[in-house]
């Protein structure tokens, strides 16, 4: 019996590899063409949204000066059912958009799952940010736009994550940075602060690559943001200058004041329930949407002590102080704002710390220029406290002196802004050893059992992310 002689491989004709080829490249081009796309409009609708988000918080913080005018000691009544309802809302419908975002932005970039997950960065999440943000700036909480706007950018990168050529975790990472590095660079016309805000603070695991499509998509944005509101400084420019050589002590002793009270603010962000007492702990845990109205309360007493100074982003006073080199400020306002600030944040309402941080930044500088008025120029003291200070809270020395020099027009004070943020960042080492946004990550992050169930809030922190 024989037995089959084996079969011998066939050989593609010519036409029949001519046509592999032929669909290989319309596959490649029909991907290219995709991605292309994707990219474009993407970067066109966080511009957009960031702008818009921008301009609608200035109608917002003029609704806020209306109602103090209006209602004044009413404050006292509407601003604690304000954060008591934002809170509720909040943990009711928009689970995962508590505080600023940042820490959910982080928590999505390092998910390694390539599953698309939205319960911490989707279109509705995002309108529920919008929403809860604009209506905290009307009631006066001590919050800002850049942290929302960056997980508002990411929202809508992430969106597209699963069409198209998107379809891994690695992707996924890029469009979110992306998206999260375009939300600031639209919110205050700072291009350069929003690429280094994705290399330093969202990407801190993985090597950044500076001709990807992340710095495409910040440029996109940014353009778009130029051309709808002009080149504009968030602050206003300042003329101050700074002689290193006659006054470098000012620069040491304002990182110093600076990062310890940026690092007190951050250790209180994150230790808030480990710190009080039992009881009050209990309370806490057991009536969350009570404790959002304290907190609301205290800010709208802090609020109607300073004459409404510490209400909102406090921007404008800050921006006038900055411009004329004098002072607008009563002498207690940067404690009040740092504590305005602290409590909107433990509240658990959306809203970010970029603006209240700087103008807290404006007020302890100040203050130090008051007690010491020979180590410097007051508004070069105004500018360093400032930079301290955000370096302090957010252990970013570099996007806290490029954002600064990009808010106030002191390109002039750049070596003496990058010192200052350093020395900063180091004394707030010391007292909070973990940099407050990936430790609020922390309580975001995808369990590795993909079948694990997650929730957004840890029993150590009942009104969600701080």
């Amino acid at each position: 019996m024989s037995s089959a002689a084996p079969e011998e491989p066939t050989e593609n004709t010519p036409s029949e590899e001519q046509d592999q080829t032929s669909n290989r490249i319309i596959d490649r081009t029909r991907d290219t063409w995709r991605h292309i796309v994707i990219w474009l409009l993407a970067s066109a609708l966080i511009g957009l949204t960031g702008v818009g988000v921008a301009i609608a918080s200035d109608y917002a913080n003029e609704a806020n000066l209306w109602l103090q005018e209006k209602l004044h000691w009413w404050l006292l009544v509407l601003v604690p059912a304000a954060f008591a309802l934002f809170a509720w809302l909040t943990n009711r419908f928009f689970q995962g958009t508590q505080g600023s975002g940042i820490p959910q932005t982080i928590a999505v970039i390092d998910d390694p799952d390539d599953r698309k997950k939205s319960n911490l960065l989707s279109v509705r999440n995002l309108l529920g940010k919008i929403a809860m943000l604009l209506s905290g700036l009307v009631v006066g909480a001590s919050i800002g736009r850049e942290g929302p706007t960056v997980q508002i950018g990411a929202s809508i990168s992430h969106a597209f994550y699963g069409y198209g050529p998107f379809k891994t975790a690695e992707h996924r990472r890029t469009l979110v940075l992306a998206g999260g590095a375009a939300g600031i660079a639209a919110a205050f016309n700072t291009p350069l602060a929003g690429v280094m805000f994705a290399i330093e603070e969202l990407n801190k695991k993985y090597p950044f690559n500076a001709h990807s499509s992340t710095l495409l998509t910040v440029i996109i944005a940014g353009l778009i943001s130029l051309g709808i509101q002009g080149n504009y400084t968030y602050f206003g420019k300042t003329n101050v200058i700074l002689d290193l050589s006659q006054h470098v002590y000012a620069i040491f002793l304002c990182g110093i004041v600076g990062g310890a009270a940026g690092g007190l603010f951050s250790l209180l962000t994150q230790k808030f329930t480990f710190l009080v007492p039992e009881r009050l702990r209990t309370f806490i845990y057991q009536s969350p949407y009570v404790f959002a109205a304290i907190c609301g309360l205290l800010v709208a007493i802090l609020g109607l002590a300073t004459n409404g100074l510490t209400f909102g982003t406090s921007y404008l006073p800050t921006r006038m102080t900055l411009e004329a080199d004098g002072s607008l400020f009563v002498w207690y306002y940067g404690i009040c704002k740092f504590f305005a600030t602290l409590l909107s944040t433990l509240s658990g309402i959306p809203g970010g710390l970029f603006a209240p941080t700087l103008s807290v930044g404006a007020g302890l500088g100040d203050t130090l220029s008051a007690i010491l008025p020979a180590i410097a120029p007051h508004g070069a003291i105004i500018i360093l406290v400032m930079v301290a200070y955000l370096s302090g809270v957010t252990r970013s020395p570099l996007t806290s002196f490029i954002i600064t020099m990009e808010m106030t027009g002191s390109n002039h004070m750049l070596l003496s802004l990058m010192i200052t943020a350093l020395i900063a960042s180091g004394v707030s080492r010391f007292i909070s050893p973990v940099p407050l946004y990936h430790a609020l990550a922390q309580r975001y992050a995808y369990p590795a059992s993909p079948k694990k169930k997650r929730t957004t809030s840890s029993p150590d922190d009942p009104a969600g992310e701080s």
